[in-house]
């Protein structure tokens, strides 16, 4: 039986973090990605077992997965990478989870879940930011209304953006904005819906972006409707509006490798002191068909620092895992209050 566990993408930015902390956690993951350079400084750094391989060679990368129980897939984009690596780990009996927070990965991910499930093997996306404190306050407030027909999710942070990250964020610019509706996933402009929202320090104008639990917690709960919310000044949300007719251009491979090469530049992710001063506040309401109303509020670290320590939880859960294999959400693997757990997060307040 495999007792081991990975860390792909280990030289990335989270990735790093990940593995540091859990260096000093008394942990023992084996790093890996495709770069052996950073792999192998970070490996030498730590004193931790490398393993360099490409995802897009299956033979090698199933051999490479052969003596491992879990990997944490930290390796964006996770729309060219999520794929091939779940591939990789239904090949080799391996747990799967990743920190993306891609509704189109989320999807892809779900529609192998009847392969997961004879196999015995989870996959389980989202274990970080996205979408651990989201997800758990969704299926909290279906707990407290069961019959809820709408749900709305939302958090403000200032949490800085990783390379990573900002990448994604520019590949996303050509999708636009989603919401779910009637059970769909639905396309909708950028800034699509605008509401005043008290995420938990004070009320701020907020509008709907395209987050990950329009997909995830439609499945963690059942509610057909949904929208996430950022706080964003009216003009902002004016402009994206504006800028919606020209998706088409953001989508072109010369505007995607320009935009990707600024940020290559001039992002780095933040350090660890900015790290520590920036909380996350999350907010989430679901209403029924009679019109009641409940909300719940959450705050919690950093969401870098819950990525970290939210991979680390669903990495050990998976380690001792004798339950059924197949896809699920942060919550229904870990349960709807997984998010207390994390350091630095509040208990959910539901109202």
């Amino acid at each position: 039986m495999a007792t081991h566990w990975m860390i792909y993408g280990a030289n990335g930015y989270t990735g790093h973090l990940l593995a540091v902390e859990a260096k000093r956690q008394g942990l023992t993951p084996i790093l890996a990605g495709r770069n052996p350079a950073t792999v192998h400084a970070l490996g030498s750094l730590l004193g931790l077992e490398c393993r360099v391989f490409d995802i897009q060679q299956p033979e090698r990368a199933k051999e490479a997965l052969s003596d491992i129980a879990v990997v944490a897939h930290c390796a964006g984009p996770f729309s060219a990478t999520s794929a091939p690596m779940i591939d990789a780990c239904l090949a080799s009996n391996t747990h799967y989870v990743d920190i993306t927070g891609e509704i189109n990965v989320f999807e892809a991910a779900h529609r192998r879940d009847q392969h997961a499930r004879d196999l015995g093997v989870v996959v389980c996306p989202g274990v970080g930011f996205d979408v651990i404190p989201s997800d758990c306050l969704a299926a909290c407030l279906h707990q407290a209304l069961p019959d809820a027909t709408h749900l709305a999710l939302g958090f403000d942070s200032g949490s800085g953006l990783s390379p990573g990250t900002a990448k994604t964020s520019v590949e996303g610019l050509k999708y636009g904005g989603k919401v779910r509706r009637a059970g769909v996933i639905t396309d909708v402009p950028m800034g699509y819906k605008r509401r005043a929202i008290n995420f938990g320090r004070g009320e701020k104008p907020a509008a709907t972006i395209p987050w990950g639990d329009v997909s995830t917690a439609y499945h963690s709960t059942g509610i057909d409707n949904i929208e996430v919310y950022l706080p964003m000044p009216p003009a902002a949300a004016i402009v994206m509006r504006l800028l919606d007719p020209l998706r088409a251009l953001f989508g072109l491979e010369v505007v995607q490798n320009w935009l990707k090469r600024l940020v290559e530049k001039r992002v780095t992710g933040p350090n660890e002191t900015t790290r520590a001063r920036q909380r996350t506040w999350l907010w989430g309401e679901v209403r029924n068909a009679a019109g009641v109303v409940k909300t719940a509020q959450l705050e919690t670290a950093n969401g870098y620092d819950v990525t970290v320590h939210g991979a680390l939880l669903a990495v050990r859960h998976l380690m001792n895992y004798q339950g059924p294999g197949g896809y699920f959400t942060p919550s229904k693997l870990l349960g709807e209050r997984c998010v207390e757990q994390l350091p630095g997060s509040t208990t959910i307040h539901i109202s």
